[in-house]
């Protein structure tokens, strides 16, 4: 299946507009969820049934290591078949308070000698609310962990600090109160369009945490990092987040240097955003082991970044991390690569264990 996606879907794929592919595989993916059969057929070609493979953090089980991140299933479509693909869990978002249609498109491009994509889709979704009731319609799976990540709606009525930071709540509010999401993640560093300013500077984010605090929750609550600032920036920053008492960070969001690509004259000159997959690798690894040996077992640290191979998802592990997520190694390598990154943190833990007895 590796070589029939590699050789034959891919080349295909690559061929047409990034973003029509995402809305296909969203729409396949949803419908393929509905039913049994369906589900049970992709699981027999992409599902994991190797030696366990659990990650338990935060009280939080999840079947493997490996989580789809945020971006990719930011309206909570594609519950119900990403276990089949061996996913331990997603987190749903981008959710904002409003709904928010994105930046004009195109909000997508494939670099792909960089291995990487130009993301710029301005927090496109449908809205804390309709994203609630579309979950609660959603059958729960206790093997298969939903978080959802929150950031502010991409208007106007959010720009300011204010408001932005009251835009964050209502999101929380609304999912602690419908008792939604398995854990909340909070995305400190998506800029606003509409002239609002990120919150990862160390005053923005403890105001913006001062208030999510507020807000009474029993599920576990990390912040999304960003990766291009300065080491002791990005300490400050955590340390910001361990005074608030947050459970752990994602390390970390898109990179937006784009002197970070190998292929730098990849980038379109009509585009902005962040970028993803290989240029956030090894950054990612050394902020995810930078924050490890500093704070050692008080945050849970999340790897995002560059997991293009088992190898990938080993080394983040190895860095520091408790889970990987991933989204661009699975549109360049396919949707094997989940079921592989389980196989390999299973042996890895045996073969741990071993030597240790």
């Amino acid at each position: 299946m590796r070589l029939l996606y590699q050789f034959v879907l891919k080349p295909l794929l690559f061929r047409l507009d990034p973003e029509w592919v995402h809305n296909v595989f969203v729409s396949v993916g949803e419908t393929f969820g509905r039913y049994a059969i369906t589900r049970r057929l992709v699981s027999v070609v992409y599902g994991y049934r190797g030696r366990d493979a659990s990650v338990t953090i935060n009280g939080i089980t999840f079947r493997t290591p490996v989580v789809l991140a945020a971006g990719f299933d930011y309206n909570g479509r594609l519950i119900r078949i990403l276990r089949s693909v061996g996913f331990g869990g997603v987190e749903i978002g981008s959710v904002t308070a409003r709904p928010s249609a994105g930046n004009p498109p195109p909000r997508l491009a494939r670099m792909v000698r960089s291995r990487s994509l130009l993301v710029n889709k301005g927090l496109r979704n449908d809205g804390v609310k309709r994203i609630i009731q579309r979950l609660l319609e959603t059958p729960p799976d206790p093997d298969f962990i939903v978080g959802v990540s929150i950031a502010r709606t991409n208007d106007e009525q959010s720009a300011s600090v204010e408001a932005g930071i009251d835009d964050y709540r209502v999101s929380l509010e609304r999912l602690v109160t419908a008792g939604v999401g398995d854990f909340y993640t909070v995305n400190i560093s998506c800029p606003n369009v509409h002239g609002g300013e990120s919150f990862a500077s160390p005053p923005l984010l403890r105001r913006l945490l001062a208030s999510l605090c507020e807000v009474e929750r029993r599920r576990p609550m990390y912040a999304k990092m960003p990766i291009d600032l300065p080491d002791e920036e990005f300490d400050e920053l955590v340390a910001v987040v361990v005074e608030f008492g947050l459970e752990g960070v994602v390390i970390g969001n898109l990179h937006k240097d784009y002197d970070a690509l190998e292929f730098r004259e990849e980038v379109p000159a009509e585009y902005r955003g962040g970028i993803s997959g290989r240029p956030c690798f090894q950054r990612s690894n050394q902020l995810i082991r930078r924050t490890r040996e500093k704070l050692g077992d008080r945050l849970t640290i999340i790897g995002c970044g560059g997991v293009l191979s088992p190898q990938d998802a080993l080394e983040k592990f190895r860095a520091g991390a408790d889970l990987v997520q991933l989204v661009t190694g699975m549109i360049f390598e396919g949707p094997h690569l989940m079921k592989g990154i389980a196989h390999a943190y299973a042996q890895q833990r045996d073969m741990t264990s071993r030597r240790e007895d």
